[in-house]
């Protein structure tokens, strides 16, 4: 009886070991689209669902999560990479439940950091890639090396874009980079916001969703909608996440639909090439 437990105990230990967090991407090809709102509030739900989740700011000098969550960030990344902190002390208990790691200029520099500190600091957030259910990254818009970093190595990459012209053409864009950028080996999914109905965020899906077909030989998934309400916008203004100061609003119901997508399988399963910053890790050392 013993020995069953003890081999028990073990095989509770190794799945720890292996365990890793499932690492989502989420960009945009302009700003403006709701991106950021999008990462704060769906890491609140799916922490409100039991997960582990912690989102990483990096929107490289225009971070502002921490603005969306009305937190005062003591101290970001940029610290870890200057050697001033931790990782364990730039981790902030968010609203809703989730941890957030602020995000600062200075991880313009991670492509420029010495090996020490640069595997110093992808061993610490290797680290919290075992202790979590969920990543979210919150990159920077458009298609900068900075940005390209991050989606190239996440298991699953979210495109958010709205139905404005512009917006399109620049979520296509992003779409035509990651598959050139060897980025499709994982799933790529649109998600439309601010959206009148869901016959529009359809229309747009499938026109980003057939252009990337025929011409990159590529699928877009669909990862729903958040529909254009007035919640958010207070939200915003009051600084509360509209999920937690609007929870029964047309939005939050979207975005409970969209992290329902991502938990029946819109997202990839982790991918079995190591970690996320293990594969960052590898990708600065080219």
């Amino acid at each position: 009886m013993s020995l069953m437990i003890d081999q028990a105990a073990q095989l509770r230990s190794l799945v720890r070991e292996r365990r890793r967090a499932s690492v989502i991407a989420i960009t945009s090809g302009k700003g403006g689209v709701g991106k950021s709102n999008m990462s704060v509030n769906l890491a609140i739900h799916l922490a409100a669902a039991g997960k582990k989740v912690v989102l990483l700011d990096a929107d490289l000098g225009l971070a502002n999560a921490d603005v969306l969550c009305n937190v005062s960030l003591p101290s970001n990344l940029a610290h870890v990479i200057a050697r001033k902190k931790e990782l364990a002390d730039v981790l902030i208990d968010a609203p809703g439940g989730f941890k957030l790691i602020g995000g600062a200029s200075g991880l313009a520099r991670m492509a420029y950091l010495t090996d020490f500190d640069r595997q110093r600091l992808v061993s610490a957030l290797g680290e919290l890639e075992q202790q979590c259910d969920v990543i979210l990254i919150d990159t920077g818009a458009g298609i900068s090396p900075n940005v390209l970093s991050f989606t190239r190595c996440a298991d699953h990459v979210l495109v958010v874009t709205t139905p404005e012209p512009t917006a399109i053409t620049d979520a296509y864009a992003v779409v035509k980079v990651l598959s050139k950028d060897g980025a499709m080996d994982r799933r790529v999914s649109l998600l439309v916001n601010q959206v009148r109905s869901a016959g529009e965020a359809r229309v747009v899906h499938e026109r980003i969703a057939k252009v990337a077909k025929q011409f990159l030989n590529v699928k877009v998934f669909d990862a729903g909608y958040v529909l254009h309400d007035e919640a958010v916008v207070n939200a915003v203004r009051r600084r509360t996440p509209f999920v937690v100061g609007a929870p029964r609003s047309a939005a939050a119901q979207c975005i409970a639909h969209l992290a329902m997508r991502l938990e029946q399988g819109v997202a990839a399963a982790p991918m079995q090439t190591g970690g996320f910053f293990e594969r960052m890790g590898r990708w600065f050392k080219r």
